[in-house]
């Protein structure tokens, strides 16, 4: 039988790959969508490798990404993101994906989804459908094209690329009908109760993702780690989801820890951060202490993240303005951070103000870049 025939753009945003879809060319019953972009990222994979079809068998690689014109007055694109499971039959739409937010502007001007302005700069303003909240990128241009091509240099990627500005505007909140507020449990340090390993200290907030924020120490770790020093240690990584499934329960996201580790595995996310040292990236290149402000590491879907989730940079920079939090009590800020993450260090700044005793966080800003990989169409069997 013909394979079925699908538009696509394979793209790069940030730290993260994934596949590109216009709305309109896939079905529309979100169970038939999900099989088919399964099928078309060659999940699940008993062997973790996703070599029949377009995932990259690690979390970073393996995502879909959902584009349609925006009906709403104030954006232009609405984005809807996907984290596909590399070993299980699992799509969780559950939270953002920060670095493929850089993706999507540059998607929409080149594939016709808005027209592109005239000048040197285009400002997206994107409605990320997972969180209900918007986010504008600033894309540069030339020649009535987005440029792709520049001098930018990203941590975590191998090639220089055209810088690319994402404000996350009003990220703190909550979906509806879990957790409220930028605290989802009112108080800026929890102790968690984990079965089988005891209490552990934590900041959970809610900012362009739900996220879990433990000092680096809670999990033995010095925070200097590389992805090599981690993910091949399942006790360490057996507690770290534990500890990940009971805050997403204390934060309203599930039912039961148990429903967190099987059906919402890509949010929340947890991190843990450490006062700044000396550390050697994973390409070889040394960090120096007094270049960053804190440590910080992130873990996806069960491993340590190559570099920084780009919502896991949003939540770490709010919680290091706002007195009280883990992150804050290690590295205090009044707006930018430097934090290093395992492939290098980035820069990321937040706009919070304090009325009543209640924060209000109104922008984080970041710089990320993007680039079209491939474009075409991607093939999957007739019956996936």
């Amino acid at each position: 039988m013909t394979q079925l025939r699908i538009p696509a753009v394979y793209m790069r945003g940030g730290t993260s790959k994934g596949v590109f879809f216009q709305a309109g060319d896939l079905p529309s019953d979100p169970a038939a969508r999900d099989r088919l972009l399964l099928r078309v990222m060659g999940s699940p994979d008993r062997y973790g490798k996703q070599i029949d079809g377009m995932g990259g068998a690690s979390s970073s690689t393996s995502k879909v990404v959902i584009l349609s014109p925006s009906n709403r007055p104030d954006c232009d694109v609405d984005y809807l993101f996907g984290q596909v499971a590399v070993d299980r039959p699992v799509i969780d739409w559950s939270g953002n994906c920060g670095n493929l937010t850089a993706a999507v502007a540059p998607f929409a001007l080149s594939s016709g989804l808005m027209a592109v302005p005239h000048g040197d700069e285009a400002r997206v303003r994107i409605w990320q459908a997972n969180i209900s909240r918007r986010i504008d990128a600033l894309v540069p241009l030339k020649n009535g094209e987005v440029q792709e091509e520049g001098d930018f240099e990203l941590d975590g990627v191998a090639f220089p690329a055209a810088e690319i500005r994402i404000e996350f505007l009003d990220p703190a909140g909550a979906e509806e009908g879990v957790g409220s507020g930028l605290f989802p449990t009112g108080r800026k340090l929890e102790w968690l109760e984990i079965p089988g390993f005891g209490r552990v200290e934590a900041t959970l907030i809610n900012a362009g993702m739900p996220t879990i924020f433990l000092e680096a120490a809670s999990l033995g770790l010095a925070g200097t780690e590389l992805q090599g020093e981690v993910n091949n240690r399942p006790e360490l990584l057996a507690r770290v989801e534990a500890i990940r499934a009971q805050g997403a329960l204390a934060m309203g996201l599930v039912a039961s820890a148990t429903e967190a580790t099987a059906r919402r595995p890509h949010s929340p996310k947890l991190a843990c951060v450490a006062p700044p040292s000396d550390y050697m990236a994973s390409d070889g290149k040394a960090v120096a202490a007094a270049s960053i402000d804190v440590l910080a590491r992130i873990f996806s879907m069960g491993q340590l993240h190559h570099a920084m989730t780009g919502t896991g940079a949003v939540a770490l920079a709010v919680a290091a303005v706002i007195p009280g939090t883990l992150v804050h009590r290690l590295a205090p800020s009044s707006g930018s951070l430097r934090f290093g993450h395992p492939s290098g260090l980035q820069a990321v700044g937040a706009e919070a103000t304090q009325r009543d005793g209640a924060w209000t966080v109104s922008k984080v800003c970041m710089s990320r870049s993007a680039r079209r990989l491939m474009e075409g169409w991607v093939r999957v069997p007739s019956s996936p």
